[in-house]
């Protein structure tokens, strides 16, 4: 079929609907000249006259009586699903795919994807946590979530976690051992939980900034993961000294299950962004994401975000 074809087989139900060139133009918004041009074009094209028209009525003939049958349900077919589009735009509906960093995951999605799904129950929410950023659009997702150099640079961007605060922390367990260290030069005397990130598999080193300097360092330690949240867990069972954001050790530090050291050479987080492809027709399912984790991010302000994952531990 030819791409105008269905368009010109819609302008000739209209017509035989109202037996009306100049009203069924008006309804689509065409000169009753130019449709009658469409018509004879449609004709042609497939051979077959489907209307008896003079200068004063027009009808169908027994070829266009028959195409009509036919037409009627598939044209009302397409109309529902196209109608079906537009309210599903209005609400939450369909399956919302989400790639997230885990600290994304854990302090934008975590805190309200229970009354986000209790909220639109005609959602399906998935979400894929990577340590590295992947192509969203080629790989089918609606949105993803992280720092700001995540992202191509035509991607729509929302920011979802205001600038967060690193924190360099350890067990007292630990601390009972070795004293702190007081720089970040004498963390070669300590075990350091090592962060193994990305796709290419290279151990972090750890950023300080202190007086407008910026260093990274290259820590060592005998235990090496590839979760922050394996690395914090690891500092509050003693193991070592971990490299986190404050934000995620924050409740550890209130209880004294941790220490913080290095205060004073930590530097700020950019925070973290979504983003999606496009500005135009936001699928209703991401608008209302975003706008739960917004209001979120708003009555939390200055709070932790977060439970504590070792509660039982």
């Amino acid at each position: 079929m030819r791409r105008n074809n269905l368009g010109d087989l819609a302008a000739f139900v209209v017509i035989a609907d109202h037996l009306s060139f100049r009203i069924a133009a008006s309804r689509l918004g065409v000169t009753a000249s130019a449709l009658s041009h469409t018509m004879r074009q449609l004709e042609e094209r497939i051979g077959a006259r489907l209307l008896y028209r003079t200068t004063r009525s027009v009808s169908p003939t027994d070829a266009g009586l028959r195409l009509l049958e036919r037409l009627r349900p598939a044209i009302a077919q397409i109309t529902s699903a196209m109608e079906d589009l537009g309210e599903e735009q209005q609400r939450p509906f369909g399956h919302l795919r989400v790639c997230a960093s885990p600290v994304a995951a854990a302090v934008a999605i975590a805190p309200i994807w229970g009354r986000y799904l209790a909220t639109y129950p005609d959602v399906r929410l998935e979400i894929r946590v990577d340590d590295a950023p992947i192509d969203i659009v080629s790989k089918g997702f609606d949105a993803g979530i992280g720092p700001r150099n995540w992202p191509a640079a035509d991607m729509t961007l929302v920011r979802v976690i205001e600038p967060m605060n690193v924190a360099v922390v350890g067990a007292p367990s630990y601390f009972a051992r070795r004293p702190p260290p007081r720089s970040p030069d004498e963390l070669v005397r300590h075990h350091c939980v090592q962060l193994r990130r990305g796709t290419d598999g290279n151990l972090f080193e750890w950023p300080f900034e202190r007086g407008g300097k910026t260093q990274q360092k290259e820590v060592d330690g005998r235990l090496i993961v590839n979760s922050a949240d394996l690395a914090l867990r690891a500092a509050v069972d003693g193991l070592g000294i971990a490299y986190t954001l404050e934000s995620l050790a924050e409740l550890f530090l209130r209880s004294g299950q941790l220490v913080r050291v290095l205060e004073e050479w930590s530097p700020t987080f950019e925070g973290v962004f979504l983003y999606y492809p496009g500005r135009r027709q936001v699928p209703a399912a991401l608008r209302a994401l975003i706008d739960m984790i917004s209001a979120s991010r708003k009555s939390n302000s200055g709070e932790t975000l977060l439970l504590n994952p070792f509660v039982e531990a």
